[in-house]
């Protein structure tokens, strides 16, 4: 497994700046009520139980996760859908762009005029999906053989330390069920979700190629009906 990529970095730092201000609540409102659709109670609902977490890391009020809960069954709120959109970046970069929508013909311009002003274009579909693999992604607040010994017998693929942390990856369908089993060892477990974690990252080595990237991913996050971006860059020069 290739090293945790720099933007997957600055995105959690960025979130956590972002939950402080309330700016992230409608992207986690649009995750949980999503993942609601397969069952509104979260102890059936792995998923649900997940985004939900999420949210109360991010101090998202109660009452919203309830709101964005009992969105699924309110005939007369707007139907949401998922929506991923494939392109490229800066450098031929890929990226891939998750989002959940209420109004499709105003997400697709917004995620192409983000592109388009940075440097990046639409790509068909396909073209970018096959270089990477959906992957569940744990953060532990651990690290050390033992503690990366720990999370390979809950059943992780693969682990790396990333400063303090450890990145754990496992098959997409064994996030909940190696994420329960990390944090009943004794683990701290930070955050859990599906991403698409690049086959064969593209390195970037120029510093400016490198901001351009960046600056275009940030961009594409900061749109409300964006859920996630990915990407295969592999930045490694200081920016």
């Amino acid at each position: 497994m290739s090293g945790h990529s720099k933007w997957s970095t600055i995105k959690r730092e960025k979130g956590a700046k972002d939950a402080k201000r309330g700016a992230v609540f409608t992207k986690l409102g649009n995750q949980i009520a999503i993942a609601a659709r397969a069952g509104a109670d979260p102890a059936m609902n792995s998923t649900l139980a997940m985004a939900i977490e999420k949210a109360k890391q991010a101090n998202m009020p109660a009452a919203n996760i309830q709101r964005s809960i009992d969105r699924v069954a309110d005939k007369n709120a707007a139907a949401l859908d998922e929506v991923t959109y494939e392109a490229m970046g800066p450098g031929g970069v890929g990226i891939i762009i998750e989002t959940a929508t209420d109004n499709k013909n105003r997400t697709f311009p917004d995620v192409r005029n983000v592109l388009t002003k940075n440097g990046g274009r639409i790509a068909d579909a396909g073209s970018v999906m096959f270089q990477f693999t959906r992957k569940g992604v744990i953060t532990v607040s651990a690290k050390g053989e033992e503690a990366l010994l720990t999370v390979l017998d809950a059943g992780a693929e693969d682990a790396i330390e990333e400063g303090d942390e450890m990145i754990v990856y496992t098959d997409q369908k064994d996030l909940a069920k190696v994420r329960t089993a990390i944090a009943d060892a004794g683990l701290g477990v930070t955050g859990a979700e599906l991403q698409y974690v690049p086959n064969m990252p593209v390195e970037i080595d120029d510093k400016d190629q490198a901001e351009k990237v960046l600056k275009l991913m940030d961009a594409l996050d900061d749109l409300d009906d964006v859920t996630n971006v990915h990407t295969n860059a592999d930045i490694i020069v200081e920016v």
